[in-house]
């Protein structure tokens, strides 16, 4: 951030404060004043001073401080000109070569995104046959066709490794050419695709079939609306209400298929941010995860196991998503700490298995499921745990399952827009149908499964950050508002030895400091579940209610400081 000192202004680093750094004179077309959000870079030996290369706006718009962050943690935020040239001859025609495509124009497909979605990747086809059984077709959008190996577009794809979002923004893995326009499955217009083919008796996959094709989507519809529709506030229409009916079947017995093996059943909402034309925080919203949300998921999922199933069987090189079994030691901690907060616990065997952990994980999640629906309160707190007992999924050429969805064999290959790892898998498949593209090299795979995961986690990181971010803006309008005086009902999300984190009001995030609890001394019990007062023996758990005031926002940090007005 530029501040005046004297006559000239200097740069002081905005998130994690520093050395102040005297600046150059700025360019004369580049406007900019104290105070301004900008990104500057070293001039000339030694670092001690800089230029300014770009401005970014003011610090106390939201949607320029999630700029600056985004720039802060390294993202590019633009397509070097070469990558965007190539893009654009890429995307120049979008069903090139289609004559060699299996032609499924004809069927009813539809897509369901969110409603501000504008890259469509999957698009969905299904009929009842004579007999009972359904045919499901999950259509993905062809990125392989436009992205050759080696490309430039390749290249970067690989670097960046997915898609970043934060409120308001996007940092695409492919330049707009391909991610908004030639790749992405838009309504009543000819689009390349690679098609999963699967009937369906239940649950149960009978024939599968993979196919290079074209396709024409005939509706773009959003969850809202399909879950409208399931409720009977809006009738379907055709061509797309015949499918829509077929795929919801298959998408509840599918649901109730992998309840009953043992998946995972970890229920969170999204946080949607609308901002106002100034680029202020407006609105804070969580999306549930409804019926519209549970088809796409459970379709998309079956899409992912028959094409890993594929490559496994033809031992092809490939990335899969896997997700290993927990820790035994771990698990019976989780059970401990459920315990302790009043959750019914499964009995565990002695020296158990991991295959044994990973079932006892998968119960303990719908016996929290079970708990806060009869409780009311603990979702957040309560499925943290669950969460933190697992190891985390990742990327790698060697398929060893995944315990979370309790599948054998698991890739993702459902959004190569955003995922490069789905890229990857789409070359392999290709490749094993005879449809025209070079199998990976395995050499190449175990660095891309590393490369992949960890800049998942790092996106994963800069997502939350920057939802902090968001919130602490909206917070800081409430606040002038309601007043710094306002009460808010909360509920413990997480402890540690410095306190308790409160989510409270509609959806924001404090932490309640030990030293504001007063009147005794505090410590966090070995579970981690509460904070014991050791002269009193108050305790303050996971999941207690609390009533708070705001102390301090930071916006910049996303950290909010709470002090209790009850607990």
């Amino acid at each position: 951030m530029l501040e005046k000192r004297g006559r000239f202004l200097t740069a002081r680093p905005f998130f994690d404060g520093g050395w102040r750094m005297d600046l150059d004179k700025p360019r004369p077309d580049l406007r900019v004043a104290a105070g301004d959000l900008v990104v500057v870079a070293p001039s000339g030996a030694g670092g001690g001073r800089g230029r300014i290369r770009r401005r970014i706006g003011r610090p106390d718009v939201a949607r320029d401080v999630l700029e600056a962050l985004m720039v802060d943690r390294g993202l590019a935020r633009r397509f070097d000109v070469a990558v965007e040239r190539e893009a654009e001859r890429a995307a120049g025609d979008p069903t090139a070569g289609i004559a060699d495509r299996r032609d499924l124009r004809d069927l009813p497909t539809f897509t369901i995104d969110p409603p501000t979605a504008q890259d469509y990747d999957d698009a969905i086809s299904a009929e009842r046959l004579d007999g009972g059984a359904v045919r499901v077709f999950v259509h993905i959008a062809d990125v392989a066709a436009h992205v050759p190996p080696g490309s430039l577009v390749d290249r970067e794809a690989f670097r960046r490794a997915n898609s970043v979002y934060v409120p308001g923004a996007v940092e695409p893995m492919l330049p707009e050419a391909l991610s908004n326009r030639a790749c992405s499955l838009v309504p009543h217009q000819d689009r390349l695709a690679v098609s999963v083919e699967m009937e369906f008796t239940g649950a149960e996959v009978g024939r599968t079939a993979f196919h290079r094709s074209v396709i024409r989507s005939d509706a773009r519809l959003d969850y809202p609306r399909v879950d409208r529709v399931f409720a009977g506030a809006e009738a379907a229409e055709e061509p797309w209400a015949r499918p829509l009916e077929a795929a919801r079947a298959v998408a509840r017995a599918l649901g109730e298929a992998r309840a009953a093996r043992g998946a995972l059943a970890v229920e969170s909402a999204e946080p949607e941010f609308r901002f106002s034309a100034e680029g202020h925080v407006a609105e804070l919203a969580y999306e549930a995860q409804t019926e519209s949300h549970t088809l796409i998921e459970h379709l998309m999922i079956a899409a992912n196991e028959a094409v890993a199933s594929l490559l496994e069987t033809r031992r092809l090189p490939a990335l899969y998503r896997v997700h290993e079994r927990p820790e035994p030691a771990r698990v019976e901690f989780l059970a401990e700490q459920l315990a302790s907060l009043g959750v019914p616990t499964p009995a565990l065997p002695e020296a158990m298995t991991p295959q044994q952990a990973a079932d006892a994980v998968a119960e303990m999640s719908q016996r929290v499921d079970r708990h806060v629906e009869r409780t009311g309160h603990g979702r957040v707190a309560l499925t943290s745990l669950v969460l933190r007992s697992l190891k985390q999924a990742r990327y790698q050429p060697e398929n060893t399952g995944h315990t979370g969805l309790h599948s054998e064999r698991y890739c993702h290959f459902t959004s190569p827009i955003r995922r490069y790892p789905d890229l990857v898998c789409h070359r392999s498949l290709l490749a094993a149908i005879g449809a025209g593209e070079t199998t990976p090299r395995a050499s190449d795979l175990d660095h891309a499964g590393d490369w992949c995961s960890d800049r998942e986690r790092d996106a994963m990181k800069l997502e939350r950050a920057a939802d902090d971010v968001a919130r602490c803006f909206l917070l800081e309008r409430e606040l002038f508002e309601q007043g710094w005086e306002a009460e808010w009902d909360g509920e413990v999300i997480g402890l540690i030895d410095a306190g308790a984190f409160v989510w409270f009001g509609d959806g924001h995030q404090g932490l309640l400091p030990v030293r504001r609890l007063g009147g005794d001394w505090w410590e966090l019990n070995e579970l981690a579940t509460m904070l014991v007062g050791s002269g009193s023996g108050r305790t303050l758990r996971l999941g207690d209610p609390v009533r708070v005031r705001v102390e301090r926002v930071d916006t910049a940090r996303g950290r909010v400081d709470l002090v209790p007005v009850q607990l």
